[in-house]
């Protein structure tokens, strides 16, 4: 069973960023896509930013594009977030999952992580 470890959330004014880490155990991390959703609190998980196995594609809610960038290490087995610009809006738990199907929805993502918040102060 692989274990996804994130990484590199807290407290931030708007305008400002951080950069998150989801470091993960096992073989194989290269076959995987690997995504970011993030959830609010009274709300269901959404689709934040996805990457290929191998780094060449990356996929992105309208809502950050533009803003956050999406990167993986294979050699540490790591995939990151880079998030610019936040926003209140932001404000939520923050997830990596692997897939090896679609990128999109949740449901199609076999692993999780214990998720690290993100609180952008106005």
């Amino acid at each position: 069973q692989v274990q996804l470890v994130e990484s590199g959330g807290g407290l931030v004014q708007a305008g400002g960023s951080l950069r998150l880490s989801c470091a993960a155990s096992g073989r194989s991390f290269s076959w995987y896509t690997m995504g970011w959703f993030r959830q609010a609190p009274g709300k269901e998980r959404e689709f934040v930013a996805a990457i290929s196995g191998t780094g060449v594609s990356t996929y992105y809610a309208d809502s950050v594009k533009g803003r956050f960038t999406i990167s993986r290490d294979n050699a540490k087995n790591t995939v990151y977030l880079q998030m610019n610009s936040l926003k209140p809006e932001d404000t939520a738990v923050y997830y990596c999952g692997r897939t090896i199907g679609a990128y999109y929805y949740s449901r199609d993502y076999d692993n999780w992580g214990q998720g690290t918040q993100v609180t952008v102060s106005s």
